[in-house]
């Protein structure tokens, strides 16, 4: 046998060993990372206790979101002039994790979708349609005719692409939470996991009329007739029937993670984009605008001269002059307008100020956390009904009742058992952390300062603001129930699992690709 022809046969015998071997794990059934890398024992086996783990599906963004890379950025740095001597956002280095974001503004057309399906499952209920009615006399102005924006604005098709305002930051928190049961039910619905939505309207004399909740579903008390759908995940613990099937866990991954109110941090690190000015690393060029330069117009070829936000250009200057109109917007302008940053998001300047979740302090930056740093957090619990079967209590609209948390720990049993019993440790805890223990009370408030516990923070500029507000790092605040002709808002989510987004010609580690391998071998390796 000649030189050649050995190479040849060697060659062959190693392709013939490689593809045995990928052939050989293909065939045996749970595969790597089927068996578990501390016990051995096989996942998703309904003879040896039936524990499921799903590693087939990926988290990822909710309708309407883009990905947000998370990483460091130096909070308040893109505000170069102070004009109003606030000093309420001096310079500070943070870190904020991978989220997702709207693309867009909540447009008008989003909230009457909202106030349609309230209407449509709440027929009789006029109080909770009424309260998420957006309050359309934020335009009334007694020196201006603006009358035919209070009955136009929210419910003419002309405007149906254009931000919703007028509403308040606790509506748009109601929004929020609205928004994040109809997704996760559209994801149930459509892959069959729930009734279909033609089925359900077809025995709606005979199913569960109670609207779908998401909290109320994952702790198993939302389903039966009338509910389940034929492709619920089967039930794989020892005693259960055969074919049983049992509702989505979280475990599962199908479903959403709530939609929010971004942060202030969130909110301006996704407005200034500087992932567009990043390169290994490092940010070659900082930023005044959600967009590269120092002024307001567009400096590229093509779009030379245009201006790249809506925004009020000086006294009694809303649009430019008939025929050449600068921004092309006298009061707002549909939210996909002008030019997305580069992470993809719209309007980040201009057009609406947006809501953000922190309560407003003039001295947040004093005292704050420099990783997800937030102001605002109050934390709850959801209220047991029966805390020996961990079922909760629930108001008339099917959402779990919320009640103040009871402790800064985990509870003993004993304890869950007895809401009222308070253990040595929950001695004085409070709940509501929003004031970092300052010394503004709600007894002064109107009287030493403006300020209080809801004192929410706006950013962004509007249609009716001059380009300094256009800054990310500029801050406003207004009271949780109030609303303005100039606030919107948009959504985000948090990213569950890896935060690394944007990985195209990074070095890795050869071990950090083989981690499910050395699980996989470790597993098959087991007797």
């Amino acid at each position: 046998m000649n030189n050649l022809m050995k190479k040849n046969f060697t060659h062959i015998i190693v392709v013939f060993c490689c593809v045995s071997v990928i052939l050989s794990a293909c065939s045996k059934k749970g595969g790597m990372g089927d068996r578990s890398s501390k016990t051995g024992m096989k996942y998703n086996d309904p003879h040896n206790g039936g524990f499921q783990v799903n590693r087939k599906v990926k988290p990822g963004p909710g309708p309407g979101l883009v990905i947000i890379e998370g990483g460091t950025f130096v909070m308040g740095g893109s505000l170069d002039q102070d004009l109003g001597y606030e000093n309420d956002n001096k310079r500070r280095r943070v870190t904020v994790a991978s989220f997702y974001m709207d693309e867009t503004e909540v447009a008008n057309v989003d909230w009457l979708e909202y106030l349609y399906w309230l209407n449509q499952n709440f027929p009789d209920d006029r109080e909770l349609y009424y309260n998420a009615l957006p309050d359309t006399l934020v335009w009334r102005n007694p020196l201006s005719y603006n009358e035919p924006y209070v009955d136009n604005y929210l419910r003419h098709p002309a405007y149906q692409d254009y931000p919703v305002v007028g509403v308040t930051w606790e509506q748009a928190n109601d929004y929020c939470v609205w928004r994040t049961d109809r997704v996760n039910e559209e994801i149930l619905r459509s892959k069959g996991i729930l009734l279909d939505y033609k089925s359900k309207a077809e025995t709606a004399a005979n199913s569960n009329a109670q609207p779908f909740n998401t909290d109320i579903y994952l702790n198993g008390q939302y389903k039966g007739d009338g509910v389940d759908g034929k492709n619920m995940p089967k039930d794989l613990r020892p005693g259960a029937e055969k074919d049983a099937r049992r509702p989505v866990r979280l475990e599962d991954g199908f479903l959403k993670q709530p939609y929010r109110l971004p942060t202030e941090a969130e909110w301006e690190y996704a407005a200034l984009g500087l992932i567009g000015n990043t390169v290994s690393g490092n940010v070659e060029g900082n930023r005044i605008y959600p967009w590269d330069g120092l002024g307001v117009r567009s400096g590229r070829r093509k779009t030379q001269g245009l201006i790249m936000a809506n925004f009020k250009l000086g006294a009694g200057d809303n649009m430019g002059t008939a025929g050449y109109l600068n921004d092309a917007g006298d009061i707002t302008k549909p939210v996909l307008a002008y030019q997305p940053n580069d992470f993809g998001l719209y309007n980040m300047a201009g057009n609406v100020n947006e809501w953000v979740g922190d309560v407003y302090r003039k001295l947040t930056y004093e005292d704050m956390e420099d990783f997800n740093p937030f102001r605002g957090n109050v934390y709850v619990n959801k209220k047991l009904e029966d805390a020996e079967r961990g079922i909760y209590a629930q108001d008339k609209y099917g959402r779990p009742i919320k009640e103040m948390a009871k402790a800064p720990r985990k509870q003993t049993w004993e304890e869950l058992q007895n809401q009222t019993k308070q253990s040595n440790d929950s001695v004085g805890y409070d709940a509501d952390m929003r004031g970092y223990n300052d010394e503004v009370t709600d007894s002064l408030y109107g009287t030493t300062t403006l300020v209080n516990n809801k004192s929410r923070v706006f950013k962004g500029g509007s249609w009716n603001d001059r380009a300094y507000w256009l800054n990310p790092a500029t801050r406003r605040f207004m009271q949780q129930d109030e609303s303005s002709s100039t606030v919107g808002f948009r959504c985000a989510m948090t990213l569950v699992g890896n935060p690394e987004i944007n990985t195209q010609g990074m070095p890795r580690f050869k071990s950090a690709k083989s981690v499910q391998t050395k699980l996989g071998r470790r597993s098959k390796a087991t007797p």
